[in-house]
């Protein structure tokens, strides 16, 4: 499978109007197309292909695939470059809140703006042409109609989460609108909702039809999963044109307005019983490094990168566990980003979660050597977990996953707080923390937990505030998730302020050990169905934990100082932002974008 979106695109060999490159090419198709519009979408075959030429842009070098996804969503409480303090270097600039319309990673040929637009006009072209000439009494165009609608939004929505406000384009370029100002992201956010209320009509639940057998096609749930989140940002907190943070003024985008419609989606994601949580947390990201796409279980949508005849993505080059060597597992890449420093801290230390999420090791000539204290990696992706060997290039094929059913519970949770309180809320909050936690652990960490986050509205929404942290780390949702709740600065300086405390095991990091012990052991691990043990490769460590703070040096072979002055120094920590985040909490329009503008775009103020 998962060939689809670098298959020949039939549609697009023979339409030049799917092959949009530039502002010329745009306005040039009509004379150079072999078929016309009508012949297209009047014919699914060929609206299919249209449809793939949309998901065939994800892949393309400087969009998702190389500068979206890998820079997007960082820094947060939660998550950081792991060489922030580089400023200057580009690419920490883009990090720490200091990317500048000059930066060279984004201000560059072919840049991400233009290649998101490019998708944008694929999908306008698809809209526009099965509305007009496609035979809705065939399931299957309806179907290709809420596919080009939901995938628009998904791009417009990242270009929001990028950009701030964007050219709302919501029909194929023409002359007179080549070149367009930015719009108020609040006109975007009412297009989107519209347009993904039109698409849960039009699509099929997962594993109604054979469309929808996979989770690299939008299938209701999904749509239904990204109109709720499109309601949560709409309705809440972002940089307004004055430079201050606040709610839209928009009667229409009121929480009053947009709540029950996000609550409604979300229950109807959960009473289709189409899809549901994993028994096991580290199971999601085992099926997702062994390319598992089988609709009906927690991931909803992924956006598909092709793993053949060569491999398209960069999510375990980027956010996969750090391997210094390329070796039987895969490549000498991975630990780019990784959680902050307090973290693995945070979690509960019976929470399932933490040793997913969080990775103090990396990998050394085929054997785990520990890390620092200020260099975690993420660990939910793995080349060790993947059946396919990645031995050479920069990429790997592996999907995003862009939305799992546990945000559909935890939606859930905090729509039910806000309009109908804390004890209609309490049991989406268990549901999630009953798979964090070994059934033996409930009555403390599921029960009594729930119970006091139910004592009021607001001791419910931190709670909330704290489980998406913990279940959604290194997924980067959490920047979108701290701007609409305006935490983004003080949840950063909270960031801040526990580095500080766990460096020095102060607070709550008191019961910390100074040193950390460990003892190499077998790694046992699976390729393709096939069980394989390394001798003395993995480490089993002692001493990371909350309250393990006994000398075992008697009992380990190996121990390593963790903490101190120069395990965690104060220039890295501050260098979690540069620049007030809240200001500069969207990326700048880069100079290339501005110079081929004609004078249509321009920076805010505070970026000149």
């Amino acid at each position: 499978m998962k060939k689809f979106i670098y298959t020949t695109m039939l549609a697009m060999s023979l339409s030049g109007s799917l092959l949009l490159t530039s502002c010329n090419d745009i306005l040039d198709t009509t004379a150079d197309s072999s078929m016309d519009d009508t012949q297209i979408f009047a014919k699914y075959e060929l609206a299919y292909g249209a449809i793939t030429g949309i998901y065939h842009s994800f892949g393309e070098t400087n969009s998702y695939r190389g500068r979206i996804l890998p820079w997007y969503g960082f820094n947060t409480d939660i998550e950081w470059y792991n060489n922030s303090d580089k400023l200057g270097d580009g690419k920490a600039d883009i990090a720490v809140y200091y990317c500048r319309p000059d930066n060279n990673q984004l201000n560059i040929d072919n840049d991400p703006w233009s290649k998101m637009y490019e998708a944008v006009e694929r999908c306008n072209m698809a809209i526009s042409g099965l509305r007009e000439f496609a035979d809705f009494s065939d399931s299957r165009m309806s179907q290709l109609l809420g596919e080009a609608l939901t995938l628009r939004a998904v791009i417009y929505i990242d270009l929001v989460n990028c950009w701030g406000n964007v050219p709302a384009r919501f029909a194929p370029v023409t002359a007179e609108t080549l070149y367009m100002p930015v719009s108020d992201k609040d006109v975007i956010f009412k297009q989107l909702i519209a347009d993904l209320q039109e698409a849960q009509n039009l699509v099929a639940w997962p594993n109604e039809t054979s469309a929808t057998s996979t989770v690299e096609h939008v299938n209701k749930a999904f749509v239904k999963g990204l109109l709720a989140r499109v309601c949560l940002q709409a309705s809440g907190y972002s940089l307004r044109d004055d430079g201050k943070t606040a709610l839209s003024s928009d009667p229409e985008l009121a929480k009053s307005v947009l709540y029950p419609i996000a609550l409604q989606a979300c229950k109807d994601v959960i009473d289709s019983k189409t899809c549901g949580l994993e028994d096991s947390f580290e199971n999601i990201f085992i099926n997702n490094c062994k390319d598992v796409i089988s609709a009906g279980g927690e991931s909803l949508w992924e956006m598909p990168f092709a793993n053949s005849p060569s491999a398209r993505g960069r999510q375990v080059y980027t956010f996969g566990t750090k391997h210094n060597d390329t070796d039987k597992y895969g490549l000498n890449q991975g630990g780019q980003a990784g959680p902050t420093p307090n973290f693995y801290y945070d979690y509960n230390v019976k929470d399932k979660r933490r040793d997913v999420t969080c990775i103090p090791y990396e990998w050394t000539k085929e054997k785990q050597i520990l890390r620092k204290l200020n260099n975690w990696s993420f660990g939910k992706y793995r080349y060790e977990w993947m059946d396919r060997q990645i031995t050479s290039g920069t990429d790997d094929g592996i999907n995003k996953q862009y939305m799992r059913y546990a945000d559909i519970i935890l939606m859930r949770a905090e729509l039910e707080n806000e309009l109908n309180g804390p004890s209609a809320a309490a049991p989406y909050l268990r549901e999630i923390r009953e798979r964090a936690f070994d059934s033996a652990d409930w009555a403390t960490e599921v029960t009594s937990y729930v119970t006091t986050a139910s004592a009021s509205k607001d001791a419910m929404q931190k709670a909330i505030i704290d489980e998406r942290a913990f279940e959604f780390c290194g997924e980067m949702l959490r920047k979108a998730d701290l701007i609409r709740w305006n935490l983004l600065k003080t949840k950063l300086d909270e960031s801040k302020e526990k580095m500080y405390r766990l460096r020095d095991r102060t607070g709550e990091y008191a019961d910390l050990n100074t040193k950390v012990y460990y003892n190499m052991v077998d790694f046992e691990w699976t390729r393709n169905g096939t069980t394989n043990t390394e001798s003395k490769a993995a480490v089993s460590i002692y001493g990371l934990s909350h309250g393990e703070t006994l000398d075992k040096s008697g009992d380990y072979e190996f121990s390593e100082s963790w903490f101190g002055d120069t395990k965690l120094e104060d220039s890295k920590i501050e260098a979690i932002y540069a620049r007030d985040p809240d200001l500069y909490m969207y990326w700048p329009i880069f100079n290339v974008v501005i110079n081929a503008s004609n004078g249509a775009l321009q920076n805010p103020s505070w970026y000149n």
